[in-house]
């Protein structure tokens, strides 16, 4: 079989893709995958280091207002389409999988027009506009959200899949992650984090959540500032009057590299609302207090956080009113009501879509022809 996988722009949509093309080679034996993005996006580098055959086409994204740049983009987009259809002339792809970005749009368009069986996979809670479009002219739309299905109306089949996680978050062991990360068994943990890059104004708030919890008897915090706020975050903490010599239960790293172990000892998580970070708090069943990054596109990671927020998972908070104060506030409103905690635990459980990347793989399955 032959397939061509399209994402790109950011992490977000390479990743559930790479973990879709592994996925339909362990369905199919000797499944010969070609994966086609921008030069520009990430996917450029991150998909040859995968090992995937890559292709590149030009086009870009459209800027959300009147511009004389988007004539720019529209003639992109023609040349993109071009290259696109001529990419799957002759490759001939079995099925052609989209997994959002912009890129997506002349590669499924392609695929569509010329017959080629056709599925794409929305990640966030308020689908991007170029999978709302493209769900028109598709055979199945995957989607991870129960409340995006109400943005895919009239003929689009949708199917609700979950978003696939890393095989490690799953099979990491709670004790062993402990001891790896040097934290007790005995208290409960607090995990923070802020994505790759950091949160500015989630490491601000932390100072008084460290401030708070040094030395606790009952509670450790593992906070990640993020590589280029971990020097500044420090410095904030020395301003606070906050020696972390002192503290025995605080451990504060630039980056985790071993998130799935930190993830692993969890009982609480303080992070940004991506969709791959909440596939994997809810497959895990983990409770969490979500700050949504607000310069999302469409501010997609509010509407992913208030999926989980609506359903007793999570507690959202927004950006513009996160505080120090705010954050303990909380905190101590969850871990000193363990029941609480334990329904917020359940409620995150049962979001959770461990089987996600074989739903993909069957809807795959499903719109193949028969042979």
């Amino acid at each position: 079989m032959r397939a061509i996988l399209t994402g790109g722009g950011t992490g977000g949509h390479i990743y559930p893709a790479l973990a879709i093309a592994r996925g339909l080679q362990n369905r199919f034996p000797n499944t010969e995958i070609l994966y086609v993005g921008t030069n520009r996006g990430l996917e450029a580098d991150i998909v040859p280091k995968a090992h995937f055959p890559f292709r590149a086409i030009t086009v870009s994204g459209m800027e959300r207002k009147i511009s004389f740049t988007n004539f720019k983009v529209l003639w992109q987009a023609w040349q993109g389409y071009r290259e696109a259809a001529r990419i799957v002339k002759t490759f001939k792809p079995d099925v052609v999988i989209g997994t959002g970005g912009y890129v997506c749009g002349p590669v499924v368009m392609a695929a569509a027009r010329r017959g080629i069986p056709t599925l794409i996979h929305e990640q966030n809670a308020l689908p991007g506009i170029t999978n709302r479009i493209l769900s028109k002219f598709v055979d199945q739309v995957a989607v991870t959200f129960e409340d995006s299905l109400k943005y895919f109306p009239g003929k689009a089949k949708v199917t609700l899949t979950g978003l696939p996680v890393r095989p490690e978050i799953m099979q990491a062991k709670r004790t062993d992650a402990l001891t790896s990360l040097n934290l007790s068994g005995e208290k409960l943990t607090l995990l923070v984090f802020g994505g790759s890059r950091g949160a500015r104004k989630i490491n601000q708030a932390m100072a008084e959540v460290i401030k708070k919890y040094g030395n606790h008897p009952k509670i450790q915090v593992l906070h990640a500032t993020g590589q280029a706020g971990y020097q500044e975050f420090l410095h904030e903490l020395t301003n606070n009057g906050i020696d972390l010599d002192k503290y025995v239960n605080i451990i504060i790293k630039p980056y985790l590299y071993n998130m799935h172990e930190a993830l692993a000892a969890a009982d609480l998580v303080i992070s940004r609302a991506g969709a791959a970070t909440l596939a994997e708090l809810t497959v895990l069943g983990l409770p969490s207090v979500l700050i949504p990054y607000p310069y999302a596109s469409e501010n997609h990671q509010e509407y992913n956080a208030r999926a989980l927020a609506d359903r007793g998972a999570a507690v959202l908070i927004k950006d513009a009113e996160l505080t120090g104060s705010k954050l303990v506030g909380t905190i101590e409103g969850i871990i000193n009501q363990p029941d609480r905690l334990q329904s917020m635990s359940r409620a995150s459980q049962k979001l959770g879509r461990p089987e996600a990347l074989n739903d993909i793989i069957r809807c795959v399955e499903k719109i193949l022809p028969r042979q």
